[in-house]
């Protein structure tokens, strides 16, 4: 990135000429404890409007509590416009589990990690209409338009996406700009949607940089290592299965002379 000051403010621009369009009194995101939602918490907390970070945990792991709460006391005592609250969301998802029937199918946990994500979007959106704030979705480019790696309706679930265009080397690049805490950036990303804790390269199968470097250069498969052709792979096979997530709803149009 060449301009890391001239993308913020873009950013930050864009995201309040959308409030003051939209008349909205602010802006509610979620704060995991991860890069991407420090840093779209902090663009959105550099526009002046009001800022409400929530936290969100269902059975969340110490260590990422405490990023998320050292992160948002970090922008509290930074900017004047930024109020939070915590959440506690363990009794909403256990009544939602126990009144499930018995199901040990294979894709019974990853039903349940979407649901985690799902509770969270219902959750902000309360406190979205509750002030009148849009909702700040926290995706990157590489999650959100290559692979796919996000919950549809879940964390998928925003108004306005202001680092969507940016890959996650380029997210690094932003959160260093703005001095985002150390521990943030360098923790092991993790959505936090798991009871074991599993990262997000446990998850995909690579490292976000294989990944980017797969989805923005690897435009044949001419050349290429075994692992970049694995890699490869991995990205083409998300991209595919997850494409309906990326496309717009599918709309039956009824020819006129039906109607």
């Amino acid at each position: 990135m060449k301009y890391p000051k001239k993308v913020s403010k873009h950013i930050t621009n864009w995201i309040e000429d959308y409030i003051n369009k939209s008349e909205s009194k602010g802006i509610v995101v979620g704060v995991s404890g991860g890069v991407d939602s420090a840093l779209t918490s902090t663009l959105c907390a550099e526009t002046g409007h009001n800022i409400l970070c929530l936290e969100m945990p269902i059975y969340q792991n110490k260590d990422q509590v405490s990023r998320s709460k050292k992160h948002i006391d970090w922008l509290m005592s930074k900017y004047p416009n930024v109020t939070s609250k915590q959440i506690e969301l363990n009794d909403t998802f256990e009544s939602f589990v126990n009144s499930l029937p018995d199901n040990n199918s294979d894709k019974h946990e990853l039903s349940l990690a979407n649901t985690r994500s799902r509770l969270r979007m219902v959750t902000l959106y309360y406190f979205s209409a509750l002030n009148n704030y849009i909702v700040a979705g926290t995706g990157n480019k590489v999650e959100d338009f290559g692979i796919g790696f996000y919950t549809k309706y879940g964390d998928g679930g925003v108004d306005i996406s202001p680092i969507a265009d940016l890959l996650k080397s380029e997210v690094f690049t932003l959160a260093k700009f703005h001095n985002i805490i150390d521990e943030i950036i360098e923790a092991e990303p993790n959505d936090g949607l798991w009871n074991d804790n599993r990262s997000d390269e446990e998850q995909i199968g690579a490292s976000y940089e294989e990944i980017e470097d797969a989805m923005m250069n690897f435009n044949k498969s001419d050349n290429l290592s075994k692992r970049e052709k694995e890699v490869l792979d991995i990205f083409n096979s998300f991209h595919k299965t997850n494409k309906h997530k990326m496309d717009p709803i599918p709309v039956c149009e009824i020819p006129k002379d039906y109607l």
